[in-house]
């Protein structure tokens, strides 16, 4: 077998690496926009070929720190290697490139600062183009971030979702300069008094951008988090030395935010100076993934490709505690029920409930999927209600009562593999699940639609132990009551229409918009 078979061609790569959903009443209603005239877009253009010849030549000199210490070989890991070996990775950013001119990127594909001047443009340029209700953000949508690869492009999508409506559209987009493994949600805002809405996200390269959402067609982020060594401009590296394969912020001490990396290194930064405020360097293997304690604000939880989960007390170095699991980590995750307890997945197709105050093994060890858990996610109301996706193309609902776990529904969402998940944390039974099949690559799904879920759960009383907003139901039975009488309502009103298909409440609704 020749080393390129079975490598997908870059026009046929078309996935979702990552994604994170916003809460409602978080973004400002009305985001500003960016306007540049020709002259300062001629700027950026000229910069940014100027900095990507300079990378062009200081691509041949490896980092001095990496020579020195470079790290042992991690095995493959499904999240990270697997999709880099599919997609062809390690030459994602090896573009076609014209004899003579090693570089090519923004600058040649933004050939005219001035739109007038662009022979391929041929229709006049109207800034009122834009639906102004659909701009215009409600306090009753969520936002869905995306990381999409398509191509040689990379982009982060901007949803808005409306449950309520069963809106969904994307509100904007930004081109990322890398390939997404990674974002998480913040909203402190260094020297700024207010609350933002801004995203850091982690690539294939070691730096981490942050990006601000209220703010549409921007050209760069509005901050960095380290930097790559330069003997050109004299610069020693500041941060990761590889990708950043997960982030967490911290919602307690909200100027902290945790990255875990390809080179088996966490590092906690400081928002407010930019720099790293701690470096944790007890792993054996890659980073997969990272999580704040919800409770505490000193308590990290990681997993990485060496088979162990960590909890690190971070007021103190060498505070960690450690256990075995079945195989390579993929994702950690805090049980908000019970603060004592964790999930791990791995790559094996294992979920492992760890309880942190005792040192034995695992509280209980299930074989959940075929193929490597990319996604857990705990309903954020929903007591013991989980939520799986992994490379096997399923989706998978658990009820983890008494430390017994069962499932209750199993779904191929038919977006092939699986790669990510998260919860709405408006809406406890409200899933974004992101995968890779070309035509068909992400999706909003409401668990309530299967029957078998809805008559499990539907009776059980929701209780909010990380204060999200109201979903305004006390158990999602008397949700589907409320919504199917809104339904026939609406039906009532609008009996002008000649033919409305029969409601069955939340089901009837949710099935409509995520017809296939």
């Amino acid at each position: 077998m020749s080393d390129d078979e079975g490598i997908l061609p870059k026009e046929s790569i078309n996935f979702i690496p990552c994604l994170k959903f916003v809460k409602r009443g978080i973004p400002k209603s009305i985001p500003e926009k960016v306007k540049l005239d020709p002259e300062d877009l001629a700027k950026i253009i000229s910069n940014t070929r100027k900095a990507l010849s300079d990378q062009g030549v200081e691509a041949d000199a490896s980092d001095e720190d990496s020579e020195e210490n470079p790290p042992p070989e991690a095995p493959l890991n499904p999240i990270s290697d697997d999709i880099a070996k599919e997609y062809d990775m390690d030459n994602y950013d090896d573009e076609d490139t014209k004899e003579g001119d090693p570089t090519l990127g923004i600058g040649d594909l933004v050939l005219h600062a001035d739109p007038k001047e662009d022979p391929y443009l041929n229709q006049e340029i109207n800034d009122e183009d834009s639906d102004a209700e659909d701009y215009e953000i409600k306090s009753t949508d969520n936002l869905i971030l995306a990381g999409h690869v398509e191509g040689e492009a990379a982009t982060l999508e901007v949803y808005v979702y409306n449950d309520k409506e069963g809106d969904l559209y994307v509100h904007h987009d930004l081109i990322l300069p890398s390939l997404p493994l990674t974002m998480e949600w913040l909203s402190y805002e260094p020297g700024e008094s207010t609350k933002g809405n801004l995203v850091a996200v982690g690539y294939m390269t070691p730096i981490i951008d942050v990006w601000d959402l209220d703010i549409v067609d921007c050209l760069e982020a509005a901050y960095s988090l380290g930097n790559k060594s330069s003997k050109k401009k004299k610069l020693k590296r500041v941060g990761h030395s590889d990708a950043v394969l997960s982030l967490s912020w911290n919602h307690h001490v909200e100027h902290i935010l945790a990255s875990g990396s390809v080179d088996q290194t966490v590092l906690l930064w400081d928002l407010n100076k930019g720099i790293i405020a701690s470096k944790i360097s007890a792993h054996m293997e890659k980073v997969q993934s990272l999580q704040w304690h919800p409770f505490e604000s000193q308590s990290l939880a990681t997993g990485a490709c060496d088979q162990y989960v960590r909890i690190f007390d971070c007021r103190a170095q060498d505070s960690c505690k450690a256990w075995k699991v079945e195989g390579e980590v993929e994702k950690v995750l805090w049980n908000h029920f019970n603060p004592f307890t964790l999930f791990a997945s791995t790559e094996s197709g294992h979920i492992q409930m760890i309880d942190v105050r005792k040192d034995d093994a695992p509280i209980w060890t299930l074989h959940a999927h075929s193929d490597c858990i990319n996604g857990i996610s705990l309903s954020t109301q929903c007591p013991d209600c989980l939520v799986t996706v992994s490379s096997d193309k399923t989706l998978k609902v658990w009820d983890i009562p008494d430390n017994k776990p069962t499932c209750i529904h199993e779904r191929n969402m038919k977006l092939g593999q699986l790669h990510c998940l998260d919860n709405c944390p408006d809406a406890p039974f409200l899933m974004a699940i992101g995968g890779d099949k070309n035509s068909n690559n992400f999706k909003v799904f409401d668990i309530r639609e299967s029957s078998t879920t809805l008559q499990h759960f539907g009776s059980r009383k929701l209780v909010n132990p990380l204060g999200m907003s109201d979903w305004g139901f006390e158990t999602a039975n008397e949700a589907e009551v409320k919504e199917e009488e809104m339904e026939t309502e609406a039906v009532t009103e609008d009996s002008t229409k000649s033919s409305v298909p029969k409601s069955g409440g939340a089901i009837g609704k949710f099935k409509k918009k995520s017809s296939e």
